[in-house]
């Protein structure tokens, strides 16, 4: 389709997307003091963990909706699908990243989390060597389904580690704790997998 053809709607939504992961980060940095001049008190901190949750959970959404929109509005364009997974790789890294700040030295987060973002930049070159010599490697089933467990074992975390700031239940933290690290090592097994796999898929061709 032609620029002028495409509904912008579903670009949109990625554009929010990747924004989205970049205000992720400065919000969990912000929290730790990583925002220049910012007074981060106890109440300074609890706005910061709920937008980031909020902001995380709308980006998170907008993965559902661009590609159904998309395909609703037969709207799809090189542009989206260029799009698409740089979109997908800013939310789940700049969330990673920021995690990281407030979870400084907890080894149950960092192995599954860097192994996460291993993938991610490893299949992002492989993205790079392929357009370098015409090769495309396509976004597979797999790849989606990796997505989607990041972005739902993210929000587990997100919302553990802003527990306080939204006076739930005490009772109820160490179960979504557990949970949350529980699906973010399925998640890391599933990116290592599907990295596999696409690494398997394009040594033919590159």
């Amino acid at each position: 389709m032609t620029g002028e053809s495409v509904n912008p709607i579903p670009n949109i939504l990625t554009m929010i997307r990747l924004i989205g992961g970049v205000v992720m980060f400065v919000l969990l940095a912000g929290a730790v003091g990583g925002i220049p001049f910012l007074d981060v008190n106890s109440e300074v901190l609890d706005a910061l963990q709920r937008w980031g949750v909020y902001i995380f959970i709308i980006a998170a959404l907008t993965d559902l909706f661009d590609g159904i929109l998309a395909r609703k509005l037969h709207a799809e364009s090189r542009w989206g699908a260029i799009l698409d997974p740089i979109a997908d790789k800013i939310l789940v890294c700049g969330t990673i990243l920021g995690l990281f700040c407030i979870k400084t030295g907890d080894p149950v987060f960092a192995l599954p989390a860097a192994f996460i973002l291993f993938r991610e930049f490893a299949v992002s070159a492989l993205r790079e060597a392929g357009a370098a010599r015409g090769v495309k490697v396509p976004v597979s089933f797999m790849g989606k389904i990796k997505t989607t467990l990041q972005l739902v074992a993210l929000a587990a975390l997100l919302i553990a580690e802003s527990w306080g700031a939204f006076g739930l239940p005490l009772e109820w933290y160490g179960p979504c704790f557990i949970a949350a690290n529980v699906l973010l090592l399925i998640a890391a097994i599933a990116s290592v997998w599907s990295g596999v796999a696409y690494f398997l898929a394009a040594r033919a061709d590159l």
